[in-house]
């Protein structure tokens, strides 16, 4: 070994030991007689000490290292002077004794710290130096911390971790399949797993009663924050239970990380039906650390002549606890916010609480006080709240509406990062009428598709409703929420042939398209499948929410950009035209 010793190790304890330590030149100080550097690696850093008392060619020698340089010194571990409190290794420095370059360094393109100069394009460019980074190594460190306690946990609970094919075929169903063409047949192609779904399921008919597996999954998607083209899964089926065994179950997977990673016992995780989510909150994964609830004012304000209020669809309010005092410019800047495109309002009318126990609005040319107070006592307004109001079409509203109370509860202080609030979110619709989702084949337009997938079984009592009434159906589905993120979810399975036939129909799959795609699943229900469920986490997200950040990039070594591309390595790129021939394609001529 090159060294004796990391440089986050030493303490007062080791002084008079002679170490090697080994690691990159953070900072140099230059003082005259005296040079001081701060030599890094992955565990901390030490201050090394050279004196031209002590050897003036080995002090000519370390003011020439730059940043970054690679070297390796051998020393004596003594005492500091002038004691540094804010690092561990503060209390002791390193007489340099030898030096050695391992490697010398170019000046690199943005500092090595914290707080960087670089901003996220060029630290993606050179990913490799943003990694030596304390703030992103730790954020790596702390996903393998996650991933050693699932494993943990899941091996107590006699899961066994099982690898499932990255090569597969494709599905129209869901959404767009990354390709891969297939060299050995000709004008055939592999698909990359969007998940390992049919294969866990497969593996429950094989009698691997409990499967986990940390596993990469693909998606060829509208990229965002907490989305990458390729990410990863905690991905987990059970046999023999039903919803509740498997709630319980990872339940407690969760409530063990957070106990094992961040020292923090949570409580028993709430419950809320998709109905309750949507029609309070707007949305089917609530941050529910704060109340706000969406309040419908419909009929309570209608027949009073103001036209925005008659004539939309629906009228919702939040309550902003505290805000009455919001000044008019404040007011106007948060009209403006609700009007952008990504939230979609077309205007906002407010109503003040005052503390003196009066009420003023923006439409008090239509609402007296006596109306108003009415308003305040529907929306459990007190004295000193400020009531927010949208108005508008039934779904554009409430996801206006959804968007306006997480970013109130985000000006008032309400979404605090190291608070957590837990829930599972139930009984999903089974299916959705796709009009034309971006995010879907345009194959499935106008048809119904799966809300979750094409396996998830439905609510036993809600089978018969199949036939007649399909958007009625329930799923026998769950999600689980942290914080207004959904950091899992899953369902109990269909294991019957003739019901995922059934499925499959109004899916719009002909018999011989869902043979096709699908038929090794059908034909291993004829074998005894039993019954099972399973769920896959987010483990990318669940890092984020861990780490405190709200994306997903920094907890991933390399990820891609937001337009999935790997600006490291210049990533997708062009192949040549030998590797086209080898694989039966052509390219069509640039636009």
């Amino acid at each position: 070994m090159l060294r004796t010793r990391t440089c986050g190790e030493l303490r007062l304890s080791n002084v008079n030991e002679t170490v090697s330590l080994c690691g990159w030149v953070q900072k140099s100080r230059d003082l005259g007689g005296m040079t001081f550097i701060d030599l890094r690696d992955r565990y901390g850093l030490t201050q090394l000490v050279f004196n031209m008392d002590w050897d003036k060619n080995l002090c000519e020698q370390a003011r020439q290292l730059g940043r970054e340089f690679v070297i390796q010194i051998k020393g004596q571990v003594i005492e500091r002077e002038s004691k540094n409190k804010n690092t561990p290794t503060g209390d002791v420095e390193i007489k340099v004794l030898e030096l050695n370059i391992l490697n010398a360094a170019s000046t690199p393109p943005f500092t090595i710290e914290d707080e960087t100069d670089g901003g996220d394009e060029l630290r993606m460019k050179y990913r490799y130096l943003d990694l030596r980074r304390n703030v992103v190594r730790k954020n790596l460190e702390l996903r393998h911390r996650l991933a050693i306690e699932t494993r943990n946990y899941l091996d107590q609970q006699q899961f066994l971790e099982v690898e499932t094919p990255v090569l597969i075929k494709s599905t129209p169903e869901g959404a767009r399949d990354f390709v891969v063409p297939s060299r050995m047949n000709g004008g055939q192609f592999y698909a990359l797993p969007q998940s390992p779904q049919t294969f866990k399921q497969l593996l429950m008919v094989s009698g691997f009663d409990r499967y986990y597996q940390i596993v990469k999954c693909f998606r060829d998607e509208d990229l965002r924050a907490d989305r990458q083209p390729e990410f990863t899964q905690i991905d987990c089926e059970m046999s023999f239970v039903e919803q509740e065994d498997i709630l319980n179950t990872f339940e407690g997977l969760v409530k063990h990380l957070f106990k094992a990673v961040k020292g923090i016992e949570l409580a028993p995780m709430a419950r809320m039906t998709y109905a309750d989510a949507m029609n309070y909150y707007g949305n089917d994964k609530p941050d529910t650390r704060f109340d706000m609830k969406l309040v419908d004012m419909k009929t309570l304000v209608s027949g009073k002549n103001f036209k925005v209020f008659d004539e939309a669809q629906t009228v919702l309010a939040i309550c902003a606890k505290g805000a009455a005092e919001y000044t008019r410019k404040q007011l106007d800047e948060l009209t403006e916010w609700v009007k952008r495109p990504q939230i979609g309002a077309s205007g906002l009318v407010y109503a003040r609480y005052n503390a003196d126990g009066s009420l003023k609005s923006s439409v008090d040319k239509f609402y007296n006080e006596e109306e108003l107070k009415r308003w305040a006592q529907h929306c459990g307004a007190e004295q000193g709240d400020l009531i927010l109001v949208l108005a508008g079409a039934e779904d554009k509203t409430r996801k206006a509406a959804s968007e306006l109370r997480l970013e109130m509860g985000s000006r008032l202080g309400l979404r605090d990062k190291n608070t957590f609030s837990c829930l599972w979110v139930l009984d999903f619709p089974l299916l959705e009428w796709n009009e034309g989702d971006p995010n879907l084949l345009a194959s499935l337009a106008g048809r119904w598709h799966a809300k979750h997938h094409p396996f998830t079984s439905p609510k036993p009592e809600d089978v018969p409703l199949l036939s007649s009434d399909p958007g009625a159906v329930r799923a026998n589905a769950y999600d689980m929420v942290i914080n207004g993120v959904e950091v899992g979810g899953g369902s109990i399975r269909i294991h019957n042939r003739d019901l995922q036939a059934k499925l499959f129909e109004i899916l719009g799959f002909s018999k011989e398209e869902a043979q096709k795609q699908f038929g090794f699943l059908m034909n291993a229900f004829e074998y005894g499948a039993p019954p099972h469920g399973g769920l896959a986490f987010g483990f990318d997200r669940l890092c984020s929410l861990f780490g405190g950040a709200d994306g997903i990039r920094d907890f991933i070594a390399f990820p891609k950009n937001n337009a999935g591309r790997d600006v490291m390595i210049d990533a997708p790129g062009e192949i040549s035209e030998e590797q086209l021939n080898e694989l039966n394609l052509k390219l069509l001529p640039k636009a």
